[in-house]
């Protein structure tokens, strides 16, 4: 019987983090793509967004699938589509056939999405789930950033070779399979930080989960806003041929250093890591919003907004055991993922809408930016206290 607390078991559980955003790695392949299989920019970005559409619909999906199959071999039906749906293109030129292995990926994203967070709920306690959220949380960034830098690496040999990064989907399933075990199997964790909690049994799914979904909603709807408004922004001050990447790649870094060092903060600072990460974000958008005319004051906005998002989204996952039964929690994390998803999609519409509201619609876009941020840094601010209060009442 494998024990989940190994070092090996808990480096395998979050391998499957590692793949889990790699949907838009191949995406420095497009221009090439485009002038090869003889279709429209428009198209060659239908490739790049359709596995989203696929991801919302399978997370919906995934814990009606774990429930039939089980969530150790849900996850390992999701990562099989990764790898073998991943690298189709690299053996054809048809669009056609592109688009479906690339709506098949978005499948196999979605159905190991949740679980990827559920089940550690279910496979630890205490300091140990916390710092392995935050991990979870890391590894996705990483793995995003090295597979996207793989696939640009790859692209020397054309454009069919970048579809090969999703090979490690391979590598990480036969570690996944060999090391982690099913739920059913998981060896007891008999140690004082799980005796500690004194959690009492949750026997219902508590309203609050729809309340973290607006939330996590909310949060990324912010970042989007600085992240998307970003060049635009920098184009203003450094002209129109400013590269951005650099800076967004090192958004990714600050991220990464969140979710790393999101067990300590949970450690030392406890249910404040909330509002901790609320206010950087909320200096993050104050920074953005009156850097006019000051490059070094945007890009230090820019840089720090990863880093508190990495520490409040481990920490709404963290909640979720004490929000409903272990059985339900691929269920509530699923909801939980469709407000960040949603989030993401409806960012544009709402800073675009909230612009107009204040008088500044049909702007350009980092005039609208620099005009809606920081209202979405007080209302930041706002929950911080409104949360800091609860927590007082709480306690008394």
């Amino acid at each position: 019987m494998v024990k989940q607390d190994s070092l090996l078991t808990k480096i395998a559980f979050l391998g499957i983090s590692f793949v889990l955003t790699s949907a838009y790695a191949i995406n420095g392949a497009l221009p090439q793509m485009t002038e090869a299989l003889h279709i429209s920019s428009t198209e060659a970005q239908v490739l790049a967004t359709t596995p989203s559409i696929t991801v919302t619909i399978f997370v919906l999906l995934s814990s009606f699938i774990a429930a039939k199959l089980g969530d150790k071999n849900t996850i390992i039906l999701g990562v099989t589509l990764v790898g073998f749906a991943g690298i189709v293109p690299f053996f054809t030129d048809s669009y056609v056939i592109i688009l479906i292995s690339r709506t098949v990926l978005g499948a196999g994203f979605g159905i190991f999405n949740s679980l990827a967070v559920s089940m550690i709920a279910v496979m630890y306690n205490g300091k140990t789930r916390s710092s392995m959220l935050g991990y979870r949380a890391a590894a996705e960034q990483v793995g995003q950033a090295i597979l996207t830098l793989l696939a640009g690496l790859l692209l020397v040999f054309g454009w069919h070779a970048t579809f090969l990064v999703y090979l490690i989907a391979f590598p990480i399933l036969f570690l996944f399979m060999k090391r982690v075990p099913d739920t059913s199997e998981m060896t007891p964790l008999n140690t004082e930080e799980t005796a500690s909690e004194n959690v009492e049994e949750v026997t219902h799914i508590s309203p609050l989960v729809l309340v973290l979904t607006l939330f996590a909603a909310f949060l990324v709807i912010d970042y989007m806003a600085i992240q998307l408004s970003f060049p635009f922004m920098a184009t203003d001050l450094k002209g129109d041929g400013y590269n951005t990447s650099p800076i967004l790649s090192a958004m990714l870094i600050a991220a990464t250093i969140g979710g790393v060092t999101y067990g300590w903060f949970v450690a030392k600072f406890g249910r404040f890591t909330l509002q901790i990460g609320l206010v950087l974000m909320a200096i993050s958008n104050f920074l953005v919003a009156f850097s006019h005319g000051n490059f070094a004051m945007l890009i230090a906005g820019v840089l720090l907004i990863g880093f508190p998002l990495q520490l409040i989204s481990p920490f709404i996952f963290n909640q979720l055991p004490k929000l409903a039964p272990l059985a339900r929690q691929s269920l509530v994390t699923s909801v939980i993922l469709i407000g960040f998803n949603v989030g993401v999609f409806v960012e544009p519409m709402v800073v675009a809408a909230f612009a107009k509201i204040i008088g500044h619609g049909g702007g350009s876009a980092a005039a609208s930016a620099y005009a809606t941020i920081p209202y979405l840094g007080s209302v930041l601010l706002i929950i911080a206290i409104i949360t800091i209060i609860t927590n007082r009442k709480q306690e008394k």
